[in-house]
């Protein structure tokens, strides 16, 4: 299956998530307090074959938490930031991709994590031409995967694990792969931007390692 950066499948994208009703998050942890609040942004560019990809980077390792883990662009919301704005920003300083707001698509539900955050992911169509690089302060590497190679019969995955009743999630591309929360953010735009199904990912599990 194909997936050309063009302007046809850029609409259809933004008309699926116009159409979505996504979920929110209230914030609380459950326990009294507050989780933190981040964007990550799902953001869409052309593989330079002309077929749709999104960015996915490595942190760098010298990071004071999740260092050296894959992950989608963003962070913490600064202030009065809106998501938009903080994933907008986060695009900018993490990988020098700079944006204004008619590049956004859309958003997906907000998903809560264990490690303190609710994240709000941001769909970005970058366009024709973008051009970015790493800030080595926070990125080691920018990994472009195409969509074509989230289409597969063994993804997602969902496995047991003895330390909670709800499913951990993974999804796969090429020879590697992804867990929740990243996994859920991924998971959730396939089905609902790529397959035009309205699905919910806040039941997924992220393994142990993730919890802090």
């Amino acid at each position: 299956m194909n997936f050309p950066y063009t302007d046809e499948l850029r609409g259809r994208f933004a008309d699926r998530l116009a159409n979505f009703q996504r979920q929110t998050h209230d914030g609380a942890d459950g326990a009294g307090g507050h989780l933190k609040r981040a964007a990550v942004t799902v953001t869409l560019i052309d593989d330079g074959d002309g077929q749709t990809a999104f960015v996915m980077t490595r942190r760098t390792p010298r990071l004071s938490s999740h260092a050296g883990q894959k992950a989608l662009p963003g962070g913490r919301l600064d202030g009065d930031e809106t998501a938009t704005q903080a994933g907008l920003r986060e695009l900018s300083e993490e990988i020098n991709l700079h944006l204004d707001n008619d590049a956004v698509l859309g958003l997906l539900d907000d998903y809560p994590t264990r490690s303190g955050y609710v994240i709000t992911p941001v769909v970005i169509w970058a366009g024709s031409g973008a051009t970015m690089f790493p800030n080595p302060d926070e990125v080691v590497k920018i990994m472009p995967i195409p969509l074509a190679e989230l289409i597969r019969p063994d993804s997602p995955e969902f496995i047991t694990i003895p330390e909670s009743e709800r499913p951990v999630l993974r999804v796969r591309w090429g020879d590697d792969h992804v867990h929740a929360p990243t996994a859920a953010v991924v998971y959730q735009f396939i089905e609902v931007a790529m397959r035009g199904r309205s699905i919910r990912v806040d039941h997924v599990e992220q393994p142990v390692f993730a919890w802090r």
